[in-house]
């Protein structure tokens, strides 16, 4: 059926208003979809976390707030893909567009740690916790510097406080741990490593910490059993080949010891100065 004159003219404005409805519908599930993305929705790789970025800055937003996120969420995706130029680029567009936004801070002394850059690590990991005193996870990654740096008491006065804010996170009891055998806390280290595999009991460094502390205590066996665990986990963890090599070598399985501690060596070269650091040879 035909229509003619105003009855044309009400139909017309009717389809205009529905296709206007459905562009601005679709415009807003793809911002929305935009900002899952950006916010990491999709963990299959970084990839759609840069393109859902990438897509919020370049649609200009007008909230300041809105493009440090973006900057940020794109800088830890570009940090996951190892492209560490690209994501400071990103974490300095954040820090200047909110100075007030403590992540990026603290990420671009992440990417500073892992490349080797520990004085700019420590600085921005500072000017993060200058903004929020309780961002746990700046005031872990500080103990990793003063580790790096060989400050024990500084990376254990760090941790203390960080386990004070975050007592469920495993990660820093194993830290803990860690540093705690490095400096003679023999029981005090035992007991770290026990409460971070038991928080989280499938993730190797827990027990390959234990079996490092074991290995301090000069209790052989169960230090060998934890490196079992630890490489059943991971079976490329390097210190936990190394340290398993030591365990055996001490015990006098030299062919066995051997074996572990070439297989170490060929995946992390500088294995034995590491540990050797640590008063283990």
């Amino acid at each position: 059926m035909k229509c003619a004159g105003f009855a044309c003219v009400i139909v017309s404005s009717v389809l205009l208003l529905l296709l206007s409805s459905l562009a601005l519908q679709a415009a807003q599930d793809s911002a929305l979809s935009n900002v899952d993305l950006c916010n990491g929705r999709d963990r299959s790789s970084p990839e759609p976390q840069i393109r859902g970025c990438t897509a919020l800055i370049k649609s200009d937003a007008d909230n300041p707030k809105v493009l440090a996120i973006a900057y940020n969420n794109r800088g830890n995706a570009y940090t996951l893909q190892g492209q560490y130029d690209l994501a400071i680029q990103d974490y300095v567009k954040s820090i200047n567009l909110d100075p007030n936004f403590a992540k990026p801070l603290n990420n671009r002394g992440v990417v500073y740690k892992k490349q080797g850059d520990y004085d700019r690590a420590l600085q921005d990991f500072n000017a993060a916790l200058f903004i929020d005193p309780n961002y746990a996870d700046a005031i872990a990654n500080r103990a990793e510097i003063y580790q790096a740096k060989r400050d024990y008491p500084g990376a254990l006065k760090d941790l203390d406080q960080a386990i004070r804010i975050s007592p469920g996170l495993a990660a820093l009891f194993n830290e803990r741990c860690w540093v705690r055998a490095i400096t003679g806390e023999l029981q005090g280290a035992l007991s770290d490593c026990n409460e971070a595999i038991r928080l989280d009991p499938n993730v190797a460094v827990g027990f390959d910490s234990r079996g490092f502390t074991y290995i301090k205590l000069g209790q052989w066996d169960l230090a060998i059993a934890d490196f079992n665990s630890a490489l059943r986990l991971d079976p490329k963890l390097a210190a936990a080949l190394y340290g398993r090599g030591m365990a055996k070598l001490k015990k006098g399985d030299g062919a066995a010891a051997k074996s572990d501690i070439a297989a170490a060596q060929a995946i992390k070269k500088d294995i034995a100065a590491e540990y050797t650091g640590y008063g283990v040879h």
